[in-house]
């Protein structure tokens, strides 16, 4: 089956981890959560969902207001059990039927596969096989995604033909270099621009943004938003705060809703990185996505 060609409503995409309190999500103020993660073994098998509980009682939650949640299988650190098991027939049917029984045990809406990242040539055809048999697979309301590189070599692994089986693509516009803040406004429009050159159909283009800082003298060290601003409220209208003895770049309010603006004119959605870390009341950034999507990207 195709995915749908346009959405009916800009989306709003949260990944949530096993931190998320699933009562207080808010749910008003998104279309779609990712749930991450599910860990793939090499044999196409898959490590148990941390807490079934949690992903039960969030996606019946979800469900009442309307939300659809999929299950993001990977993240950062398995590329080599997707390459592994994605380079045989077998196991590549093995990881696709077990998948199915995830999706189907806990009323998963789809899937969103974060593979990071396929490498161009055997790699990138193996990605391309993987989807497709998915895509064939999966009940004909499921939807399939892609969490993607933002741009440059890591992106260049995702085949063009992969575009039209995704219902659309969330990129991973952040974690770039600590120069430009790791996810500046023109780092954001330089990610959309690289995958609308690429073919992928604006309306299933998603920008991702990040709720989180990068440490501009330890650049692996990370802390959430709600952290940053919890030091400093006013960081909130900065990308660049102090916070536990060390200096972060992040995006606060008026980045994320410049970016949301950004989304809204070139694309089809915004997502981030992740729920868990947002802040409460008028410092959140969903708070901030929300208000410029109901104004119409004013």
């Amino acid at each position: 089956m195709s995915p749908t060609s346009h959405p009916s409503v800009f989306r709003v995409i949260g990944y949530v981890t096993d931190a998320a309190v699933p009562a207080i999500l808010a749910y008003d103020q998104l279309t779609h959560i990712n749930y991450a993660f599910l860990i793939p073994n090499d044999d196409g098998t898959f490590a148990p969902i941390m807490n079934p509980f949690l992903v039960m009682d969030m996606v019946g939650r979800a469900h009442q207001k309307g939300v659809k949640v999929l299950v993001s299988v990977g993240g950062w650190g398995w590329d080599a059990q997707f390459e592994k098991m994605a380079a045989e027939p077998s196991t590549r049917a093995a990881f696709v039927k077990n998948l199915l029984a995830v999706v189907a045990e806990n009323k998963f809406d789809g899937v969103d596969i974060d593979w990071e990242y396929p490498n161009e040539g055997a790699s990138s055809d193996h990605f391309l096989a993987l989807m497709r048999e998915l895509r064939a697979a999966l009940p004909a309301n499921a939807l399939l995604t892609s969490a993607v590189a933002a741009l440059g070599q890591n992106a260049a692994g995702y085949p063009t033909e992969s575009f039209a089986l995704m219902d659309y693509v969330n990129i991973m516009a952040y974690d770039n270099n600590a120069a430009d803040g790791h996810s500046s406004l023109q780092f954001a429009e330089d990610s959309l621009n690289y995958w609308l050159e690429r073919g992928v159909p604006p309306e299933k283009a998603v920008l991702g943004v990040p709720f989180y800082g990068r440490g501009t003298n330890a650049w692996t060290s990370e802390l959430s938003y709600a952290r940053i601003v919890a030091a400093d409220p006013a960081a909130a209208q900065l990308d660049s705060a102090k916070a536990n003895g060390m200096v972060y770049n992040y995006n606060g309010i008026p980045t994320i809703q410049a970016k949301t603006r950004l989304a809204m004119q070139k694309g089809g959605g915004i997502m981030f990185w992740t729920l868990d870390g947002d802040a409460p009341g008028d410092l959140s950034l969903l708070n901030a996505i929300h208000a410029v999507v109901v104004s119409g990207g004013k």
